[in-house]
Formats: structure tokens, sequence, C-alpha cells
């Protein structure tokens, strides 16, 4: 059971991560502060090396881990396009932002509470990358 919701909870966060930095590379180039386009890069780094890290423990498990949902995917997209049409902010970027870490963070804390039987090396990966979620929620508040 151990090994099981280990890898559950691993793909969870391969999705997560993987959501994460997609959903940041889409953004980016549509910022004009400066700061809080360093302040997304950063973060994009701290999810591509938690990406790695999970990858590397999926491997061990011979597992070739998720990729985000389609369907959220495509909606995600969709969002972020047709409000970036009408108003090309910052605010606008920190407001999408805002609202997938929020997701994130939810969704991570379901799969922490549903894979219980994960090994604590897979539930510190889901801790630290919802911590990194909600720190950059907090940091661009300003921008809202």
């Amino acid at each position: 059971m151990i090994e099981k919701d280990t890898i559950k909870l691993l793909r969870e966060c391969d999705a997560g991560v993987k959501m994460g930095v997609d959903s940041i590379t889409e953004v980016i180039d549509h910022i004009k502060d400066e700061r809080f386009r360093k302040l997304l890069a950063d973060c994009r780094s701290e999810h591509e090396k938690l990406d790695r890290e999970i990858d590397s423990l999926l491997k061990k498990y011979e597992d070739d881990g998720k990729d985000p949902n389609p369907i959220a995917k495509g909606m995600s997209w969709m969002k972020t396009n047709i409000m970036l049409d009408l108003k090309d902010k910052d605010s606008t970027v920190a407001d999408l932002m805002t609202d997938g870490c929020n997701m994130g963070v939810k969704s991570l804390n379901r799969y922490l509470n549903q894979y219980k039987a994960a090994d604590e090396v897979s539930k510190d990966i889901t801790k630290r990358l919802i911590n990194l979620e909600e720190k950059l929620a907090i940091d661009i508040r300003e921008w809202l």
C-alpha cells in the first residue's frame, strides 16, 4: 500500500508542477514589472527543480509520471488568453497566478490527505510544492 500511495502522490505532484511551469511560461512575457517577472522566473526554476526530483523518484518506481489534465490545461489556457486580451496588465497576471496557486494548494492538500500511506519523501515533496505555491500567492499580492 505504501508504494501504491507513494506513486499516486508523486504522479499528482508531477502533473501539478508541470501545470505550474506551463502557467508561468504562458504569462511571463506579459509582465511589465521587472521584479514581478523575476519573482515568477525564480518560482518557475524552483518548480523545475522539484520536477527533476519527482521524475527521479518516479523512475525508481518505473513510472512515467502524469501530465496535467488536458481539459484543465485547455480551460486554463482559454481563461488566461481571454483575460489578457481584455486587460493585459500585471494585475491580471497576478490575479490569474493567484487563482492557479490556490487551486494547486487545494488539490495537493487533498491528495496528501487521500494518499496517507505514501512514504515520507513523497509527502515532503508535496509539502514543499504546496509551500512554493502558497509563497508565490503571497509574494504577488502587491500586483493584484
